[in-house]
C-alpha cells in the first residue's frame, strides 16, 4: 500500500485541538504501519505565514494554497469557535477546496469545519455532523444538506464530517481504521489514552477500549444487544443465548477476542452510558443509575469510586452548567 497524503487546512482562529488531535492519531499509526504505508501530512493555509489558533497559539502551515497544487488523498477542513457566525470565509480557501479537495480520495471537516464546506458548495445532498451546538445554524445556512445534530461522526460518500472538538480524533482513528484495520486504531488510541471508536450519537454509549466485533458476529449482535439493554439484569446465560454460545464459549470469545470477561463488558457499557448522560443531561443520579443498569445511585457511586476515584456528582460537576441538550433516556429508546 503506497503512502497515504493527508492535507489539513487551517486558517486565523482556528481550533488548537482540531488541529493536534487528527494529526496525533496520523503520527501514532505511522508508528504501527511500514514505511511505505505510512502517513504523509501536510498542513495547509493561506500562505506559509503564521496562522493564530482560537488559544493563541502559532501555527505555521507547510504549503499556502496557491502551492498546494496536488491531489491529496484526504483533505480535512480543521473547525473554529468563530466560523459559524463569520460573515465570509477566506475566498481563497474555498477556491482551494473546491478545486482540490473535490478530487481527493476523501475529504470532509472537523467539527465547525463543516460551516466552510457549505460555504463552498460541497454539502448540498450529503448528511454531515458539526458541534452539537451548532447543528441547527449548520442546517438553516445549508438547508440542502441533512444534518445530524447526534453523531459522531459521519461518512456519506467520500465526505466525512465530525461531531466537536475531540470528535476530530474520533473521525481520524476511524479513518485509519479503515486504512490500516482495527488493530492499528486500536493501538494509537491505547497510545493517546483515548476511546476507540466511538460511534454514533454525542450523548450515545461509546465502546471501551477493545476490538471492534467483525459485523454480523456473535460478538456484534450482543454488543448491540447490551447497548440497548443496559437497565435489564444481564446474566452471562441470558449473554450467551443471545450470541447463540454456550456461556462457557462466550467466555472463551470474550478472552480471546476483546482480553475481557462478560462481566467486564457490561459494566464498563454501563459506566460509559452514565458518564455520557452525566455529561449531556440534567437526569437526576438515581434515574440514571436505573436507566444504566447499576440498580441505585449507591451502587453508581461505589463503582465510580473505584473505577475512576471519583463520583458521579463530582463528575457531572467537572462539566460547565451552561445549558446542555436534552438528553433521550436509554428507557426512551428503540430496543430491539
Amino acid at each position: 500500500m503506497p503512502e497515504r497524503t493527508i492535507a489539513l487546512v487551517i486558517h486565523d482562529g482556528v481550533q488548537a485541538l482540531d488541529v493536534a488531535g487528527p494529526l496525533d492519531v496520523f503520527v501514532e499509526a505511522n508508528e504501527c504501519v511500514g514505511a511505505d504505508q505510512r502517513y504523509v501530512i501536510r498542513v495547509v493555509g493561506p500562505d506559509r505565514g503564521v496562522v493564530h489558533a482560537s488559544n493563541g497559539l502559532a501555527m505555521v502551515p507547510d504549503l499556502g494554497f496557491a502551492e498546494a497544487g496536488c491531489a491529496f488523498d484526504t483533505v480535512l477542513v480543521a473547525g473554529g469557535p468563530s466560523l459559524p457566525a463569520q460573515q465570509s470565509t477566506d475566498p481563497a480557501m474555498l477556491a482551494w477546496l473546491c478545486d482540490w479537495a473535490v478530487r481527493a480520495g476523501r475529504y470532509g471537516s472537523i467539527c465547525t469545519g463543516a460551516f466552510v464546506l457549505g460555504r463552498a458548495g460541497l454539502l448540498d445532498g450529503k448528511t454531515v455532523s458539526t458541534h452539537w451546538k451548532h447543528a441547527d445554524r449548520l442546517a438553516r445556512e445549508f438547508p440542502a444538506a441533512i444534518v445530524e445534530p447526534d453523531r459522531i461522526h459521519v461518512r456519506d460518500g467520500r465526505l466525512i464530517t465530525s461531531a466537536g472538538v475531540t470528535a476530530g480524533i474520533d473521525l481520524a482513528l476511524a479513518l485509519v481504521s479503515e486504512d490500516h484495520g482495527a488493530d492499528v486504531a486500536l493501538a494509537c488510541a491505547r497510545q493517546l489514552v483515548v476511546v476507540a471508536q466511538r460511534q454514533g450519537g454525542q450523548s450515545q454509549f461509546s465502546p471501551m477500549l477493545v476490538r471492534p466485533a467483525p459485523p454480523g458476529s456473535a460478538l456484534a449482535r450482543l454488543h448491540d444487544h447490551v447497548q440497548h439493554h443496559l437497565r435489564d439484569a444481564l446474566p452471562i446465560e441470558r449473554m450467551a443465548a443471545v450470541a447463540g454460545v454456550s456461556p462457557r464459549s462466550l467466555a472463551r470469545l470474550f478472552a480471546e477476542e476483546l482480553a475481557t470477561t462478560p462481566h467486564e463488558f457490561v459494566l464498563n457499557a454501563r459506566i460509559d452510558l452514565a458518564r455520557n448522560l452525566l455529561e449531556s443531561s440534567d437526569l437526576p443520579l438515581k434515574r440514571i443509575a436505573f436507566e444504566c443498569g447499576f440498580g441505585n445511585a449507591e451502587r453508581m457511586r461505589a463503582v465510580f469510586q473505584r473505577r475512576l476515584g471519583i463520583s458521579p456528582l463530582a463528575y457531572r460537576g467537572s462539566f460547565p452548567a451552561s445549558p446542555r441538550p436534552a438528553a433521550t433516556p436509554p428507557s426512551k429508546m428503540a430496543r430491539p
